[in-house]
């Protein structure tokens, strides 16, 4: 049995949801740091255990073990401490996929640096913001023949930052070290810091800059006690296991990479699978999994909308015991149609950046089609009204985790940064809104509404733009939309969906009837969309997460401002 799953939860095995549900738990040592106590623990244990399949779109490959990870982040640490990083300095990682980010993350676990994850398409206006909201340091980001530009534009007026690392650069760079070049060089031994240089659990670890769908980028704070909350969701929602290939489909620069592709999948010890590469393209991941025999598999909806749009047949993905997806919800003729090939349900899952997994299809839980599942242990989770009472079963209510005086959750966000009146609002009580609504079934299944803002609030209904685009997606010639208010000069606003189009079909006046006729014969005639306009790409977050609030935004005639 795992020892380091048995070290933190007393019980792993379960015959029931409600088993698992009521009875279990995580022990939470004293100093834990994921980088000595799992990295460094695995190496010591079992020296040639993988902990990383890489591989890139031009063929690349690079696999290493535990031992391989913690040495280099030991060499890593040593290089970084000489360059004077310490304890509590701050370090934006623009990496995409590299391997190198896996060394990075440990080696600053390791001095007690914080980490904040970013993606590369960040601008110069983007690092700005981040880097005097939280005072970074550091900057560790990839050549990709732009990023590095962005950054050098951003040190002119971002004073706080006095050190620039490369990784993968052809060629040094002016007012730029080589990542490379501080591995080879590094000399000495690392050890683990103790005293006032050691960490505690209450020490920030990580910062999520979460920009949601709305407002600027808000700093979400873990603690090192964050990556012990995901053995809920990578033991027991992905399900992955001991030495199987796991892949998560996701950049360094998401949230959902730390869901996905570093702390409950190594405590688990699962290997990690990682294809990095600069564009999604579905062929070449249907490639990747079925040469790689990838054991258990996570994307975002998205992600199989578009795989669907190909020939998945044709592919042998039998190695996969176990398909999962979050970020959005999942349209339940998605999974229909996935099952109907691979002949696999897919299991949901639902979260914020702010914790781990807080509902989802866990093993003993059938999927339902168009469901999220069910809540996880340890979380509290219930549906209160806007005045915090509990709602009844069938009702809308807002989605919470209780009790946070009685137990705070493993894994759950402690914070934002800097600002302890929002802190306050949020965490301070004894509830933490995600703001996010659904509804429970008698059998405890949970099915997601809408974000509150995205709600839509015509001629006295409440409409649900997940349901809408749950009926839209049903026909064939949608890969996906996103269904929002317009503004309208008689009716105040209307709905409008936004399509992408499946391959093979054009807009058209005809294709726009046909559309509402669906929408009209699957559900109450007055959620149809009056508006239909097609595009080729929905706005997106860093996460995946559609922006429905740009698109509101716009339509209003505003101008609306990423961060």
């Amino acid at each position: 049995m795992n020892h380091l799953l048995k070290k933190y939860c007393p019980r792993i095995e379960f015959d029931s949801y409600e088993d698992f549900f009521e009875n279990f738990s995580i022990e939470i040592p004293e100093n834990f740091n994921f980088a000595y106590d799992v990295v460094d623990e695995w190496a010591r244990v079992e020296p040639e255990k993988r902990a990383l399949v890489w591989c890139d779109d031009d063929d690349n490959e690079k696999v290493m073990t535990f031992t391989d990870v913690a040495r280099m982040s030991d060499r890593l640490a040593l290089a970084l401490s000489a360059q004077g990083v310490t304890k509590g300095d701050v370090a934006l990682l623009m990496l995409r996929q590299r391997w190198e980010y896996w060394i990075c993350a440990v080696a600053l676990n390791k001095i007690g640096a914080v980490i904040i994850p970013a993606t590369t398409q960040l601008t110069a206006k983007d690092i700005v913001y981040r880097a005097d909201a939280a005072s970074v340091k550091i900057v560790i980001a990839l050549d990709d023949g732009r990023l590095l530009e962005q950054v050098e534009t951003a040190c002119e007026e971002a004073q706080s930052i006095e050190l620039r690392i490369t990784v993968n650069a052809p060629v040094a760079r002016d007012g730029w070290l080589l990542w490379e070049d501080l591995i080879d060089e590094a000399t000495g031994e690392w050890t683990r810091p103790v005293g006032v240089d050691a960490t505690s659990n209450e020490d920030i670890m990580l910062i999520y800059f979460t920009s949601g769908t709305t407002g600027l980028a808000k700093m979400c704070c873990h603690n090192y006690v964050h990556p012990l909350g995901h053995i809920l969701t990578a033991k027991y929602w992905q399900q992955v296991r001991e030495d199987a290939l796991h892949c998560s489909v996701t950049d360094s620069g998401w949230a959902k990479f730390g869901w996905g592709k570093i702390y409950g999948q190594w405590i688990a010890g699962a290997t990690i699978f990682a294809f990095d590469t600069v564009r999604f393209n579905p062929l070449r991941l249907l490639e990747r999994i079925e040469r790689y025999r990838v054991t258990t598999f996570c994307v975002p909806p998205t992600m199989y909308r578009f795989m669907l749009q190909e020939d998945v047949a044709r592919f042998d993905l039998s190695s996969v015991e176990n398909f999962a997806t979050a970020g959005e919800p999942l349209n339940a003729e998605v999974t229909r149609q996935w099952e109907r090939i691979t002949g696999k349900k897919i299991r949901e899952g639902f979260g914020q950046s702010e914790g781990p997994v807080l509902l989802a299809t866990f093993p003993w839980v059938e999927p339902r089609p168009g469901s999220m599942g069910k809540p996880s242990p340890l979380l509290n989770i219930a549906l209160l009204d806007d005045r915090g009472a509990p709602v009844p079963e069938g009702d809308e209510g807002n989605i919470c985790i209780t009790r946070l005086k009685e137990a705070y959750p493993p894994g759950l966000f402690v914070g934002y940064y800097r600002d302890p009146e929002r802190t306050a609002d949020s965490v301070g009580g004894e509830y933490y809104d995600l703001g996010d609504g659904a509804w429970r079934d008698v059998d405890g299944y949970y099915t997601f509404v809408g974000r509150s803002d995205d709600v839509i609030k015509c001629s006295g209904y409440r409409i649900s733009p997940f349901e809408v685009e749950s009926v839209l997606i049903e026909h064939a010639a949608v890969v996906e939309c996103a269904v929002t208010s317009a503004p309208d000069e008689v009716r105040g606003s209307v709905v409008k969906a936004t399509v992408v189009l499946a391959k093979g079909f054009e807009p058209s006046s005809a294709l726009v009837t046909e559309l509402q006729e669906h929408v009209k014969a699957a559900t109450a005639p007055y959620k149809y969309p009056r508006v239909i306009e097609f595009t080729d790409e929905l706005p997106k977050t860093i996460g995946g997460k559609i922006k429905r609030a740009k698109i509101r935004t716009e339509d209003a005639g505003g101008v609306w401002h990423d961060q």
